[in-house]
């Protein structure tokens, strides 16, 4: 994986991403379900931030939770912060890039692996680097 040039600003995070990346991994925004390039991906490799390439999930911990989001029960050590999200009337935990703070989606605590842990990941914050 290559880590990207981390922008100084917005301004410069809205020109290097696509304005649908921008309002998910900046505004934190939500794909519809169901829409996304690798909600029913298979292929093994590594998840990467779209935004600045720090590696975030490995295949291995992807399933399919049937919620039509990228599900995975672990990230990889160190790769995302959590924290509490109040927004739309609920209270959930947010999961952010640890590189670059970028929103990717939310972790659950509803997930069928051992683990436990279901994290629902926007596809369009995601990059795939195949095995």
């Amino acid at each position: 994986m290559t880590e990207k040039p981390m922008p100084e600003n917005e301004e410069e995070w809205q020109k290097m991403l696509t304005p649908e990346q921008y309002k998910i991994l900046r505004e934190k925004g939500t794909e519809a379900p169901f829409t996304g390039e690798y909600v029913h991906e298979k292929a093994d490799g590594t998840y990467a931030c779209v935004a600045c390439g720090n590696p975030l999930f490995s295949s291995d911990a992807k399933f399919d939770s049937g919620t039509g989001w990228p599900s995975f029960d672990q990230a990889l050590p160190g790769a995302v912060e959590t924290t509490t999200d109040n927004s739309q009337g609920m209270s959930r935990t947010e999961i952010t890039c640890a590189r670059c703070g970028s929103h990717l989606g939310h972790i659950f605590d509803d997930g069928p692996t051992a683990t436990g842990k279901r994290y629902c990941i926007n596809s369009v914050c995601l990059d795939l680097e195949e095995k």
